[in-house]
């Protein structure tokens, strides 16, 4: 498993490569994307998402700004508040990114037929939520 998940790896790092990402930058925007529309949420609770410290996303956020994939505006309801959102530039990069991983993922299972691949999904369930019930979920839970 771990061999597959280095060759994944591998295929995300060049997806990322070849349209100017960092694996940051694509974390944030897959954190914003997560959230649903209008694919916005607070520093805050993008900060703790992410597991990083709130200054070191300020100094990534004000870099994605300035490349144009993220935006960052006063809530109307709260001008207190602050909503960093997706750019249509940054969701469009988003799902480039995304369609090539989908597709990285589909040409490794490519030798399985249909059988086997529902055989797999099922097996694999099995032991995410084997994995689930003595620790914290394999996905992170979006607010």
């Amino acid at each position: 498993m771990q061999m597959l998940v280095r060759h994944l790896q591998r295929q995300k790092e060049a997806a990322l490569a070849r349209h100017g990402l960092k694996l940051w930058e694509y974390e944030i925007l897959w954190r914003l994307r997560s959230a649903g529309e209008p694919y916005r949420m607070t520093p805050t609770r993008l900060a703790q998402g992410l597991g990083i410290h709130p200054a070191t996303l300020t100094n990534r956020l004000d870099r994605m700004q300035a490349a144009g994939l993220i935006t960052r505006e006063h809530a109307a309801e709260d001008r207190r508040s602050l909503l960093v959102g997706l750019t249509p530039r940054g969701a469009e990069t988003w799902a480039v990114v995304i369609d090539d991983q989908r597709e990285a993922e589909a040409t490794l299972l490519a030798p399985l037929c249909a059988e086997d691949l529902g055989e797999l999904a099922a097996l694999l369930r099995v032991v995410a939520l084997a994995v689930e019930k003595d620790g914290p979920p394999l996905m992170p839970h979006v607010d």
